[in-house]
């Protein structure tokens, strides 16, 4: 919707002024449609210039395409009928008979219907299809979709190409399905589509097509497509298309090929990895621990790091030890992720590592010591929350005083209400309105009065009160 029109009912308001439709909605919205169509029957009832716009039932002869569009959208089911049946001289108002489609009025919807099914072409299909599917998502909408179906099963290849670039993903599913069961694509077009698109839906169907696709390639020896496929799915930025190449490459007969993916920065590619090379007498657990055997490579990936804790044991935690000092921050992050997964974290040794300068390692590193909270010295942990941290050291620090409990959560939180940073400001309000006085806070301690007090603004009167009713003090 432009931006001087807010949730369609000032478009409502202009429309009825005589504004012209293009002036007022971007007519290749499907938003702006649906917007409009509410805003019409939201502004009815109290505004005035409004009404001229319900005739009765019969032609609502005399209206220009603005006003007949307010027609299609009004609260008097005759009245949309009415327009319904008038509306073929105006087809630029076909996006709202798709709506109409949906109505909840029977003879509205049916007369959409039959005039939807006259006008629908290859051409018009492609331009309403993000209106048509949204519109789909509705109780009796999917008549438009079932049409839509119908129209781009046979329409000619070129007419998908807008559909595949579309910004709504709805639309790109819907098209790259139908192109797949109509066998539009070719393998390499498919594991491009797998690569490129953002979403995972597209990505998995794409991919799984170019992989059944490539078999019939295979009976005719084409060898520059199956490496051509197979190269887009590995080199794809989405882990999902990678792990489905490195999975191919199993049928392929081509294990050498899955190992540097051992590595991956995706746990579900290092798992698929995994399964192909052992299925060709590869063991996965002696590759890392040969590839993790110097603890100062510089060139160590950090997949490889967790992938050994991954398949490895409890034993290969002392490897594990030995890159906490890596140069590489990815890699002294995923030491500490292993170390978690083999249960051999231990804070006196990890707790260092809380003043990390790199934030993904001290994120693992808080992750790591939250079952030790408690056990932690709650004064460093406050030093660390002060203003002149960095802010990823004072975002750990909170997270283990509030797992912490008890006063010193409290205290911790509210101490944060004036931190310079927004996000850190609302964790601490939030920690502090679901904060209760556990087993260790002693009943009428004065230092949690004051700390409520400090934090008054975040409670009605009532919940303060009763806050202090529960740490045992007077309201």
């Amino acid at each position: 919707m432009r931006a001087d029109i807010n949730g369609g009912s000032g478009a409502a308001v202009r429309l009825a002024a005589g504004a012209p439709l293009r002036d007022v909605l971007d007519v290749a919205d499907a938003d702006d449609w649906l917007a409009l169509d509410s805003g019409v029957r939201t502004v009815a009832w109290w505004r005035a210039e409004l009404q001229y716009t319900a005739p009765l039932p019969g032609d609502p002869t005399g209206l220009d395409e603005a006003r007949f569009a307010l027609t299609l959208c009004h609260r008097d089911g005759r009245v949309r009928e009415a327009a319904v049946r008038g509306s073929g001289r105006y087809p630029a108002l076909l996006p709202l008979i798709v709506i109409r489609c949906a109505d909840w009025v029977e003879p509205v919807r049916e007369r959409a219907r039959e005039l939807l099914s006259e006008t629908l072409d290859g051409d018009t299909a492609v331009a309403l299809a993000p209106l048509i599917l949204r519109v789909g998502r509705r109780n009796r909408g999917d008549f438009g979709v079932q049409l839509l179906e119908e129209v781009m099963r046979r329409a000619p290849r070129g007419h998908f190409a807008g559909l595949f670039a579309d910004a709504d993903r709805t639309v790109r599913r819907f098209a790259y399905r139908l192109a797949v069961e109509r066998q539009l694509l070719g393998p390499v077009e498919l594991a491009r589509a797998a690569g490129r698109d953002p979403d995972t839906v597209v990505q998995d169907l794409c991919a799984t097509a170019a992989l059944k696709s490539l078999a019939l390639h295979d009976r005719d020896a084409n060898d520059n497509v199956h490496d051509d496929v197979l190269t887009l799915l590995l080199t794809a930025r989405n882990p999902g298309t990678r792990s489905t190449g490195v999975t191919a490459l199993r049928r392929a007969g081509r294990p050498r090929q899955a190992e540097p993916f051992l590595s991956d920065r995706s746990a579900l590619v290092r798992a698929c990895a995994r399964y192909v090379v052992r299925q060709h007498g590869i063991d996965a657990t002696a590759w890392y621990r040969k590839r993790c055997a110097v603890p100062d490579d510089p060139e160590l990936p950090p997949g490889a790091v967790i992938g050994l804790a991954e398949c490895g044991d409890r034993a290969d935690a002392g490897l594990l030890w030995s890159f906490l000092a890596h140069p590489a921050a990815g890699v002294r992050a995923q030491a500490v992720a292993g170390l978690r997964a083999l249960d051999r974290a231990d804070a006196e040794r990890l707790r260092p590592l809380l003043d990390d300068p790199a934030p993904g390692v001290v994120r693992e590193t808080a992750i790591a010591l939250l079952p030790s909270a408690k056990d932690l010295p709650a004064d460093r942990l406050l030093q660390r929350t002060a203003p002149e941290q960095p802010r990823h050291v004072r975002v750990a620090a909170f997270r283990l005083l509030d797992a912490h409990g008890g006063i010193v959560a409290l205290r911790a939180a509210v101490g944060l209400l004036e931190d310079p940073d927004v996000k850190l400001r609302t964790w601490a309000g939030q920690a502090v309105q679901r904060w209760r006085p556990s087993a260790d806070v002693r009943p009428g301690d004065t230092e949690v009065g004051e700390l409520l007090d400090r934090s008054r603004h975040l409670f009605s009167d009532y919940v303060l009160r009763r806050r202090k009713w529960e740490a045992g003090l007077a309201g």
